[in-house]
């Protein structure tokens, strides 16, 4: 059974004889240590099932061209697959309106339970999905139906558990424990591409394109009911709980005008943010590996491999760059990532450009450890723009806005700028256009590191109570 939200008593400090009363001290949540480390794998698991549906996706969308839409031209083929791709982040803003502030009423641990449903039935459903030529035009109406139904939980899926994280979180290690949620994002990438690998390398073309690209999807209902299971066994954060305590034991009441009209500067620098981070990511982990196949002409078992490679490399180094941002705060590690990607985006595609095994791992090597800037330092640093009162709503307001805009659309805005220009270094480009926004949003940005959340108690460990 859940422990108790751990809010210690209000602690003052003495007072010498007839001296003014001082002012009273704000609480200070004290942090169950089995808590938190339970609240960060069960929002890490729910990301990972995100991001290994994401992962497959983007690993076999090849294959998927020839499954679901007609015979003819591959360019076309992989066009109309990052389409239906692209869709489902066009809804996000519209889940993130609708979880958002329901997250804000009633809590974060029952919408998060419900996207995590969402997510399982959207992604098990692919899988049971008739292909082209068994149905013809259903196929792909279909897919893209799943496709919104995923689209549309997930728009409440990133900013709640980074919400859920932050705010179980003690002051001094929230970059640290969020480190873990990108964590669990890169392992379900490796989940989903390594499995991708391991059946394109076993099976014949013939019974990948027949059966193959099923297993993938049909394993996110086990998965899924994983998932719920741990969500369902935690309460409501303590800052959640503060805010329904100050509210006179009724949930919140906030509207949308609120979390936007009352909250746009912080929305701003939040979509900066976020667009930075969400177009080197979606670059790197999903459009690489088509690149490199569909573009370059390059092995698509030694393309996956080296791609799988930079994910680990990226794995270790998450925690221990999620506690540097700590100790030296989230604004200088931020910044080094948005200067990398602008200094390094060209020579780094030069390397992969090159197609030799070596160049290809040590420029994806180079961008994976610029990107792992973003993914140690944001899951800390976005929900701390927000108050807690509005934290999940305006969070998943504007995060998901910069998601559906810029980050779920590179992959098909950059092969239709490569099929519109010719120019095959367009990925470089459009990377170094993204860490100048970056840039911008970091420089206006306020450090978080070490300090409460807006509008709640500090939080601390038991032995620094």
């Amino acid at each position: 059974m859940p422990t108790a939200t751990p809010v210690a008593p209000t602690i003052r400090a003495p007072r010498a004889a007839g001296s003014a009363p001082a002012a009273a001290p704000p609480e200070i949540t004290v942090t169950d240590p089995a808590l938190v480390k339970r609240a960060v794998k069960a929002a890490a698991l729910g990301n990972a099932m995100e991001w290994f549906d994401f992962g497959v996706y983007s690993y076999i969308a090849v294959t998927l061209g020839k499954v679901f839409f007609p015979s003819g031209n591959p360019t076309a083929q992989l066009l109309s697959t990052f389409g239906a791709f692209a869709a489902a982040f066009l809804v996000r803003p519209l889940g993130g309106m609708v979880f958002g502030p329901l997250g804000d009423r009633v809590g974060r641990q029952k919408i998060l339970a419900f996207t995590m449903i969402m997510m399982a039935a959207g992604t098990f459903a692919i899988g049971l999905i008739p292909s082209y030529a068994t149905i013809g035009v259903g196929a792909p109406i279909l897919l893209l139906a799943a496709r919104l139904v995923q689209g549309f939980s997930t728009g409440g899926e990133y900013a709640g558990a980074t919400t859920f994280i932050a705010e179980y979180a003690p002051d001094k290690k929230r970059g640290f424990f969020g480190s873990w949620l990108e964590f669990g994002t890169l392992a379900g990438y490796i989940g989903g591409a390594g499995l991708v690998t391991l059946m394109t390398a076993l099976l014949s073309d013939d019974a990948l394109l027949s059966w193959g690209w099923r297993v993938p999807f049909l394993i996110a209902g086990p998965m899924g009911i994983i998932g719920l299971y741990l969500r369902m066994r935690l309460e409501e954060t303590p800052a959640f709980a503060a805010e329904v305590e100050k509210a006179e034991k009724s949930r919140p009441k906030v509207r949308l005008r609120e979390m936007v009209a009352g909250q746009w500067r912080a929305l701003l620098l939040c979509m900066g943010l976020v667009l930075v981070f969400n177009v080197t990511d979606y670059m790197l982990l999903s459009y690489m590996p088509s690149y490199l196949t569909s573009e370059l002409k390059y092995d698509e078992t030694h393309g996956l491999l080296v791609v799988l490679g930079v994910m680990v490399l990226m794995m270790v180094v998450q925690p221990f760059a999620g506690a540097l941002t700590d100790r030296i705060g989230r604004r200088p590690l931020i910044f080094a990532g948005c200067a990398g990607f602008l200094a390094l985006s060209v020579p780094a595609l030069l390397l992969i450009r090159q197609g030799s095994l070596l160049a290809v791992a040590l420029g994806m090597a180079a961008l994976g450890l610029l990107l792992v800037c973003f993914t140690a330092a944001m899951p800390a640093a976005l929900p701390a723009l927000f108050p807690t009162k509005v934290r999940y709503g305006s969070l998943s307001i504007g995060f998901n806005i910069s998601v559906s805009m810029f980050g779920g659309t590179t992959p098909l805005v950059v092969t239709a700028l490569i099929g519109a220009t010719g120019n095959m270094m367009m990925p470089a480009y459009y990377m170094m256009a993204a860490a100048v926004i970056g840039g911008v949003a970091v420089w206006f940005m306020s450090e978080s590191a070490g300090r409460p959340l807006p509008g709640s108690a500090p939080s601390v460990e038991p032995a620094d109570r």
